[in-house]
Parts: structure tokens; sequence; C-alpha cells
């Protein structure tokens, strides 16, 4: 069975939205009514650029936009080439889209096991516009279909009146309570604490009653700076969707566009020490996946599964094996000499960029 060899968070470049969360950047700065993005490169293009062969293995690929992932028209066709270059899927949607889901349920066996959803369970926001039944009804869709799925709430503290429903509405349509994430305060964007009026600890007792996974390893990274050899720039990275620009993380020493030209190799350079973040606040994803192997941590699996009332799970059998499988175990860990010179790289890069800050200032 398939291994992870690459992990690729993909950003897809929407802003509009179906939905006004308050605790959305979108919503607050009034992005939602934005255009649909153009993407300058097809699928087929972006399906040669991101090759097995090129990437050297099955990746798993996550889409997302900023918005609505699953408002563009053509983000189906991106889907389906992906998994037909062989990669595992991820899509992350409010699930309101319909029609996009009824193209997606069409899609043959062969893809749909290999297809992820993770579903952003905005209760009171969906209740309050008459979308609950759209959405658990979609949700059903692609279940159906084959695909597999996690249903995730970002806690919200104006949520809390209705934690009790909000876990029976997802017992009654998907046989389990969802899972908990946390959410960041953009408002500080050098720290990004943990967004919330509550003290930490009645934080933590008030979500803990959903008994998630996500949750409960979340915060045990959540504001804690890593220092640790971190491999984000080879074992993953971050790609612009739209146009193949890709960097080593969030904030990255080094920037290329993949898509420009597809017989070009891809330079993969690790972050090593030299982390820009305050934290780790997606390591849910980049550390549980593997790219640092030194920090013992649960599979994904564990992360997004549940177990249903009637004995059946949220991910299918080809899913579960998949996301149960370490970025180190399908990549060769560095040298100590490697670990030297990448991190004498990323150094010098650092270096290179206040020298030019600081010459701008002085010609100033």
């Amino acid at each position: 069975m398939d291994s992870i060899k690459r992990y690729i968070d993909c950003y897809v470049p929407v802003t509009g939205c179906t939905l006004r969360c308050h605790y959305c950047y979108i919503t607050q700065h009034r992005l939602f009514d934005a255009e649909l993005p153009k993407f300058n490169y097809s699928p087929q293009h972006v399906r040669k650029a991101l090759s097995r062969e090129r990437l050297g293995g099955t990746c798993l690929i996550n889409l997302c936009g900023g918005g609505e992932t699953l408002l563009p028209p053509e983000i189906v066709a991106y889907i389906r080439d992906l998994l037909e270059e062989g990669h595992y899927v991820m899509v992350v949607t409010n699930a309101t889209v319909s029609k996009r889901f009824d193209e997606i349920a069409q899609f043959p066996a062969e893809l749909t096991k290999r297809l992820f959803f993770k579903f952003s369970y905005h209760y009171t926001e969906l209740k309050k516009r008459n979308l609950l039944d759209r959405f658990f009804a979609n949700i059903k869709k692609v279940r159906d279909a084959g695909c597999s799925f996690t249903l995730e709430a970002t806690p919200s503290d104006e949520w809390i009146p209705y934690i009790d429903e909000m876990k029976q509405a997802a017992i009654d349509n998907v046989g389990a309570v969802c899972h908990i994430t946390i959410a960041r305060d953009e408002r500080d964007p050098e720290k990004l604490p943990i967004l919330t009026s509550l003290p930490r600890e009645e934080y933590e007792k008030t979500w803990h009653s959903f008994e998630s996974a996500l949750f409960n390893y979340k915060l045990t990274i959540f504001e804690q700076k890593r220092r640790e050899f971190c491999y984000a720039g080879d074992w993953s990275f971050y790609l612009n969707l739209a146009t193949g620009s890709m960097t080593q993380c969030y904030k990255s020493h080094y920037i290329q566009n993949i898509f420009e030209d597809i017989n070009k190799p891809i330079k993969f350079l690790a972050v090593g020490k030299y982390c820009k973040e305050h934290h780790c606040y997606n390591g849910h994803s980049f550390i549980v996946l593997g790219d640092i192997p030194c920090l013992q941590s649960p599979t994904y699996t564990e992360l997004r599964n549940r177990i249903c009332n009637d004995g059946s799970e949220w991910l299918k059998p080809e899913m579960k094996h998949f996301m149960s499988t370490k970025l180190w175990q399908s990549n060769k860990e560095y040298s100590p000499l490697k670990k030297m010179a990448t991190n004498c790289i990323i150094k010098t890069i650092i270096l290179k960029e206040k020298a030019k800050f600081l010459l701008k200032r002085i010609l100033k």
C-alpha cells in the first residue's frame, strides 16, 4: 500500500465565501465578495508539474482556499487530475456548494478512495442561514461515493451555549462528534495566540468535552517555538495553485516557481533550525506527518478519524493506511554534515536579506 513521500499544502487563492463567520479574517476584511481567481496553468499542466516522478513518489496534497475552496468551477478538474496522477488529495470546504459535490460524486471509485474532505463545521452560521441540511447532505453524498472525511469545528466563545446541539447534530448525521481545532488570533500576527477571551484553563476544559484527539494534540504544541531541525521545504512545502509559487512553509527563506518550467528539477531546501514562525500553529499537519522526526506525535489518522455508532469509520481503508504513514519513513534523514550545510545555506540567505534591507535604508 502507498506511503507518503511529500506533503504539499496548496493554497487556492479564492477569498469569496458563501458564509460570513464573524471570527474569520475574510469577513473581518470584507473579502467575501472578491472575484474568483484566475489560474495561470491548466489542470493538465499542474498534474505534470506535480507528477510522482518529479516529486519522488506519492504525495498528500491539501487544497485550501482563503474563502470557500470549491467556489471556482475549475477546481474539480484540478482535484481529478491530481488524483489521476496517483496522489492523495484533501479538500477543505464548508460543504455548501452542492454542484461541486454532485460532480465529485461521479468520480470512479479508484479516485474517490484517495480523496479526503475536511468539512469545516461552522455550526451557528450554517444554522442561521438554514444550511445545515445542505451541509450534511453533501457530506453524505461524497461519503457514499467512497470518499473519506473529517468534521472539524473551530471553537468560538460564542458557540459555547450551542455545544450540546452541535454534538447531537453531528452524531445524528455522521455518526460521531466533530473534532475541534484551535483558532489563532491574527490581530497579533507575530505571536498568533489562541483566539478566545477565556482563561487558558477554562478554554481547555470547555472544549475538552468533545474528546477530540486533534484538539488535545494542538494544545501541546500551540505557542511553542520550534527549534529542532525541520524538513519543511524538502519533505513538505507551501504552493500557490494559481501561480506555481512554492515556498518552504508559510514563512520562507527561499521562493521558486515550479510551474513555469516543468522540465526543471525542483530545488528542495529544508528550513532546518531557522523557522521564521513564532510557533507551528499547523503542526497538526506538518509535525504529525513527520517534518520533525525527533518529535513524537500521533498519526494524522488518529487526529482525523472517528469510529461511528454503527462501527463504520470516517476514513476509508486506503486513506486510513496512507494517513498513518510518516514522511521520515519514505525519506532519508540528512547526515550531520548535510544538516550543518543546510543551516549554513539558510543562515547565508538570512544575512543577505538583512544586508539588502540595511542598504535600502542607507540609500533612502
